[in-house]
């Protein structure tokens, strides 16, 4: 999610403050040549139109303020008053060069409190510029790092008065902030909090901008909540609302309703079109689509990406040619599951947009990750980290990045009693993979080590294997080749496994594996020295998060001759979704037959079985990269066995997933399983852990 502390572009309502500024320094250029010229016009009433210029200007309205000046000045071309006031004017729209050149034609000259105050109120106005668009989007820090110089410069000056360098330290908090720099802010902040500066809520927004790219949110949210108190609104409109990075805060607090009724009563708050300042007819209000934009950001964070999706295709449509709605609409896309849907849709952004910035290449790179592209994904990182390096979005993108292409270590851990006839009365099952960093960006090097034993009847059995084996990458497909050597006395067959996983599309996928002597061999087979051949492969159709059906087919044959053939299919609904929250249910359907009988281990001639299924998943909490989840799957249904009666079974599982840090994960869970084997019930019950470190 591209976070208000986390930003890269501007947000639209910026974007459009920016143009308007653009072409208001345009017109104050043309204008400030009849300032000077100063022609006579009939009277006018010269305090009325002086105060009428000074009124427009606390609006915001400085074009129409300096035409004001501009009448002042047509009959009263040496009056001090509409002088100074044009040169601020023209000073605050960027004519910088022009303000100073008639500052100096200003009589009597400015004093030296005038032209320092002038030097504040421009280095107040580089920073409001800053804010806007950047003249280029390959360096976007250009005017912000210019605003910061001069607002230093001015900060520093000993011959400035303390109330105009106290406003330039307030200002460099925003400077710095607008530049990614939140290190320095934070330090400017402590430095003035032991001085016992209170800052004004525009500085205090700023601070809280920086405390949430420095993933501290619960000091954002008492920042943002501190500043809207002390300035509750309405906002200007060239100014991100704080109510939106309130919302954010909220979010990665851990206060998920907060966050969701903060920014969907300001979405509803905000009218659709606002009046035009030239009076005639209606423009659309950029702040509404900042609050709907961001309102299905955090709706989609939270979960709900049916919802997030529907409105941003709707947004998309109602307004085709906005970039940034595009290129949302396609992160929900890949939020979906739809990679390729998702780099369509970039592709369309990518055409209609003026220049490709580095929120363009994260976006790419997600995509690209997706499909397993990684040299694209590498190439778009580094070109994002090239343009914008300091933004809190694109240091994490590069932290996942690192971590996604360094080391990966999972370990599993299943601990089981019961009166299984393939498990026994208690087994135990461990696996530990270590995968290497990316090579070339195609391949990992993995080592692998497996342990499983169970207490049989006949005794105790186990099956130990440590290996090697290659993992490889291409766009949509995964695959692996390993070697298991045994190191166990039971099966001395070195195991050689293959396998893939190929996204044929964005709704279909088709998974294979071979294993010589696999684990899916039971134990007490293993006890006699028996193993076998296994494969298996499964195709998916999956339409989206909400709905997808699998059938998996598998044919195992054994050294002792038998051969096991079996299917199992299922679908699976979603239910309910909500914040944090999901439910689904489904059917699983299923059967196998062995070619013969009377083994050492549980093979009927034919069995069918089928099942109601749920899962339920939601978050407990949360507090930004820290996330704990819980989890609750059951199943009931029918079991039939030839020559046996049909019986219920069913089964249930209760886990958790705690995540300290991103790259860090732990799970745990408790299972049971109930089912009739030879026409009488028995059961199991399971203790699960795992860990992963990696991305």
């Amino acid at each position: 999610m591209q976070k208000c502390g986390q930003k890269i572009g501007k947000s639209t309502a910026n974007a459009a403050e920016f143009r308007r500024a653009a072409l208001a320094a345009f017109v104050a250029l043309a204008l400030c040549g009849t300032c000077e010229a100063g022609a006579a016009k009939s009277a006018s009433d010269h305090d009325a139109l002086l105060s009428l210029a000074r009124s427009e200007r606390s609006a915001g309205h400085r074009v129409e303020a300096l035409a004001h000046c501009e009448d002042v000045l047509a009959s009263w071309p040496n009056d001090r008053s509409a002088q100074l006031l044009c040169v601020q004017l023209l000073s605050e729209l960027g004519a910088s060069a022009r303000a100073n050149e008639l500052a100096a034609k200003i009589s009597p000259a400015l004093s030296d409190a005038e032209r320092v105050q002038l030097r504040a109120d421009y280095a107040s106005h580089e920073v409001r510029w800053a804010k806007g668009v950047p003249a280029d989007a390959t360096h976007p820090y250009a005017e912000a790092d210019k605003a910061i110089d001069d607002i230093q410069r001015l900060a520093n000056d000993t011959s400035a008065p303390a109330d105009v360098r106290r406003r330039a330290q307030l200002d460099l908090l925003v400077a710095l902030d607008q530049a990614d720099r939140a290190d320095e802010v934070l330090s400017v902040y402590a430095s003035l909090k032991q001085q016992n500066i209170a800052l004004p809520p525009y500085a205090e927004w700023a601070v809280a901008d920086a405390f949430s790219q420095k993933h501290q949110p619960r000091e954002a949210v008492a920042l943002y909540e501190d500043g809207m108190r002390r300035d509750p609104g309405p906002y200007d409109a060239s100014d991100s609302d704080p109510r939106i990075g309130l919302a954010y805060a909220y979010f990665d607090a851990g206060r998920i309703h907060d966050a969701l009724s903060t920014i969907d009563k300001l979405a509803k708050d905000e009218p659709r079109w606002r009046r035009a300042s030239s009076g005639r007819g209606n423009t659309q209000n950029s702040r509404k689509v900042d609050a709907d934009s961001v309102s299905v950001q955090l709706h989609e964070d939270a979960g709900q990406l049916q919802e997030s999706y529907t409105r941003l295709a709707a947004m998309c449509a109602e307004a085709p040619g906005n970039v940034d709605l595009r290129r949302q609409l396609a992160m929900a896309e890949l939020a979906r599951g739809w990679p390729r849907r998702a780099a369509e849709t970039l592709k369309i952004a990518a055409s209609i947009e003026d220049e490709h910035d580095a929120s363009a290449d994260l976006d790419e790179a997600e995509a690209q990750r997706a499909v397993y592209d990684y040299a694209g994904a590498q190439a778009s990182i580094d070109q994002a980290q090239t343009q914008a390096g300091r933004s809190g979005r694109v240091q994490n993108a590069l932290e996942a990045w690192d971590r996604q292409r360094g080391w990966q270590l999972d370990i599993t851990h299943d601990n089981g009693w019961g009166n299984s006839p393939d498990y026994g009365d208690r087994d135990q099952e461990t696996q530990a993979t270590l995968a290497s960093p990316l090579i070339g960006d195609h391949w990992r090097v993995l080592a692998l080590a497996r342990a499983s034993s169970a207490a049989l009847p006949e005794g105790q059995a186990s099956r130990d294997r440590a290996g090697l084996g290659i993992q490889g990458f291409v766009p949509n497909v995964e695959y692996y080749v390993q070697a298991l050597p045994s190191a166990d006395h039971y099966v001395r067959r070195t195991d050689f496994e293959a396998g893939f996983n190929w996204a044929i599309s964005d709704r279909w996928s088709w998974t294979s594996d071979w294993s010589s002597a696999g684990a899916d061999i039971p134990l007490r087979a293993q006890y006699y020295g028996i193993t076998g051949k296994t494969f298996s492969t499964a195709v998916q159709w999956r339409a989206s998060e909400l709905t997808s059906a699998r059938l998996d087919v598998y044919r195992d044959r054994f050294t002792d001759g038998n051969v096991r053939k079996g299917w199992l299919g299922d679908v699976v609904q979603r239910l309910h979704t909500g914040p944090n929250v999901t439910f689904d249910g489904g059917v699983e359907i299923g059967g196998s037959t062995n070619s013969e009988i009377d083994r050492p281990y549980f093979n009927p001639s034919w069995d069918r079985s089928y099942a109601l299924t749920g899962v339920l998943q939601n978050v407990l909490n949360q507090y930004s990269d820290r996330v704990w989840n819980q989890r609750f799957d059951f199943s009931a249904g029918r079991y039939g066995e030839r020559n046996f009666a049909t019986g219920w079974m069913a089964s249930a599982r209760y886990g958790q997933i705690f995540q300290p840090h991103a790259g860090l994960k732990f799970g745990w869970g408790v299972s049971w399983h109930w089912q009739p084997y030879d026409g009488r019930h028995e059961s199991r019950v399971v203790l699960d852990l795992n860990v992963h470190w990696g991305e």
